[in-house]
């Protein structure tokens, strides 16, 4: 079977063109016209390949890597070996994210499957919807009434788009997304299989059977948030679900009915946040962390992975644990058991 490369590089840029792109400095032996024809790991990298060096765990690969240049900070400009050049700059993860943008532009976002130019002949569009110049629409796709979609959003193969939704202009939403009752900003990505807008969860609970309480709300997506792969975000109850301004939710995150989350929030996969609950701007939650309903978790706090939240984080802390608590007191609790365990297995080999 053939190799197939699904995200070959646009150009083959010479060391000068790469350091413009992200701002670095080219170290003073480097040669400025040699071109870079790839991106690969260190220990991976080959002549033609632009590598980088962003945690120092990865010293020694970096030492011993035959890629062609690498992306390093300032301390480590030396460090490479003599056929490597050194692209000197302070952030050397986000320096390759600036590169990588111009060199892979098609696995930014997800991209027409059928490589459509305009609206698919099998999709079904309702004639009230409107669609900006530049829209994309891929086969299966269905549109409804009132709809709106800006300029160049590329809507992937079997979308379903509820009617009045708006979705803004340079955005990309992914093969088998629904959305309703949604209104989402420009340079919004949704990946494939995200579900924004059904019905939250919320049920007059009683001895006699639980009534279903209509969801009368919408979703609030803000620009430049993305959106990762099966997520859920349920519209509001009585009010608005709202996604801030780029923030950046991983799959699998089920975000519940009247959820805050704020500007530039990271959720990370197989987190969920419970209805009426607040996520602060730049705050963060570890995988599989749990945050109960009606809390808040304070702007730029932490909650690391598999942690159960049960009452509000204030601003700017690191929590972790089930339930959640403070991160000194839950590694001193986790440092006590052990003491404890170890006193233990040792009374049961003395009494042996």
């Amino acid at each position: 079977m053939a190799r197939i490369r699904f995200f070959p590089p646009s150009s083959a840029p010479s060391l000068a063109e790469v350091a413009s792109w992200c701002g670095a400095t080219l170290a003073v032996d480097a040669d400025p016209s040699r071109a870079i024809s790839d991106v690969a790991p260190l220990d991976q990298a080959g002549p033609g390949d632009l590598t980088f060096l962003d945690n120092p765990r990865y010293l020694d690969a970096l030492k011993r890597t035959r890629a062609a240049a690498a992306l390093v900070a300032p301390r480590y400009a030396t460090a490479g070996p003599a056929s490597c050049a050194a692209l000197i700059v302070r952030e050397p993860y986000r320096a390759m994210a600036l590169v990588m943008t111009r060199l892979f532009p098609s696995a930014i976002k997800p991209g027409s499957v059928f490589g459509e130019i305009g609206i698919s002949p099998t999709a079904s569009v309702h004639p009230t919807a409107r669609l900006e110049a530049g829209v994309i629409v891929d086969p299966g796709a269905v549109i409804g009434g009132g709809a709106e979609i800006g300029a160049r959003t590329i809507i992937g193969a079997n979308v379903v788009i509820g009617p009045e939704v708006r979705i803004g202009r340079d955005g990309s939403v992914g093969a088998s997304t629904t959305i309703m009752a949604a209104l989402i900003g420009d340079r919004v990505i949704i990946h494939p299989g995200a579900h924004i807008g059904q019905d939250g969860f919320g049920f007059a609970l009683g001895p006699r059977g639980h009534l279903k309480v209509p969801q009368i709300g919408r979703v609030i997506i803000q620009d430049d948030v993305e959106i990762g792969a099966g997520v859920t975000i349920d519209r509001g109850a009585n009010r608005d679900t709202v996604i801030g301004e780029g923030a950046k939710i991983d799959n699998l995150v089920q975000i519940g009915h009247n959820v805050l989350i704020g500007r530039h929030a990271v959720l990370v996969a197989q987190s969920g946040v419970s209805g009426s609950s607040a996520i602060g701007d730049f705050a963060a939650l570890g995988g599989q962390a749990g945050i109960a309903g009606h809390l808040t978790i304070g702007a730029g706090a932490q909650v690391a992975a598999a942690a159960g939240v049960m009452t509000d984080v204030p601003a700017g802390e690191r929590w972790a644990g089930a339930p959640a608590k403070p991160v000194r007191e839950f590694f001193r609790e986790v440092a006590a058991i052990k003491r404890l365990a170890a006193g233990g297995a040792r009374g049961e080999a003395n009494a042996e």
